[in-house]
């Protein structure tokens, strides 16, 4: 059996000595690196790896809250690494995943990876992905991916949270969002499709490639010329819509 890992760090020469201990295991392959939270959140979905080296420090999107991103069906076998918190990464190992302690020794990090390597060979990696997903406080969805409760957003020295009652619309912006919440602004560095996933189908609605609103924030819709038609809500505001306003309507009445 080959074991497809993938490494995430910001720090490139932590990203080297991870390979090239991984270079000393015969089973495992490297699939890919990742340099930040965003990339690895992407590749893990399209590389699909059996078993994740995660630094659990990095900046804009943490270890932590790239697995809160992953869909529980395609979350991988989780070898946390970091600088710090050593006593609160203990109780991963409770949980049947485990951490290495930077800057970690080769006996070390060959025996998290047989202890990967024995829970993929016993089909375990499912119940380990369970528990990683309950010990992050996240409950599992219907669908291609897990449901926001809140969103989080990150400003330099805090992490503050928008409940989504607040969010009016959602708009891209190159490889950023723009969430418009009402007295506030926030421009996150997510892509629209990935954050529609994560959104409750029965209170967002996708309207058009760059544009997701609030249901409840729907005031009415507008037929215009040449088949424009018109989405406004009720701070106001109006986007145009690619979706036929029968099926809109039709959302909004059978909520």
């Amino acid at each position: 059996m080959t074991i497809r890992a993938l490494i995430v760090d910001d720090e490139p020469l932590a990203r080297q000595r991870v390979r090239l201990l991984l270079d000393e295991e015969p089973d495992v392959e490297v699939v890919g690196e990742s340099g930040d939270g965003f990339e690895a959140v992407d590749r893990i979905q399209s590389s699909r790896p059996d078993l994740l080296f995660l630094d659990v420090q990095m900046p804009e999107l943490d270890g932590f809250e790239v697995l809160r991103r992953i869909p529980q069906a395609v979350l991988p076998v989780v070898v946390f690494t970091t600088a710090h918190d050593q006593h609160a990464l203990r109780a991963f190992d409770a949980h049947a995943l485990d951490y290495l302690l930077k800057p970690f020794k080769p006996a070390r990090f060959k025996a998290a990876v047989q202890r990967a390597r024995d829970l993929l060979a016993d089909q375990q990696a499912g119940v380990a992905a369970r528990k990683l997903v309950a010990l992050l406080g996240r409950t599992p969805a219907s669908g291609v991916g897990d449901q926001l409760a809140r969103l989080a957003v990150k400003t330099p020295g805090r992490v503050g949270f928008v409940e989504l009652d607040r969010i009016h619309a959602i708009e891209a912006a190159g490889k950023y969002v723009v969430v418009d919440a009402g007295t506030e602004n926030h421009v996150l560095r997510e892509s629209m499709s990935s954050l529609e996933s994560h959104l409750p189908p029965h209170r967002f609605l996708r309207i058009s490639r760059s544009v997701i609103v609030n249901i409840d924030q729907i005031q009415e819709l507008q037929a215009m010329f040449k088949g424009e038609n018109l989405v406004v809500l009720k701070n106001g505001k109006s986007f145009r819509t690619t979706r036929p306003i029968r099926e809109i309507q039709q959302r909004l009445e059978f909520r």
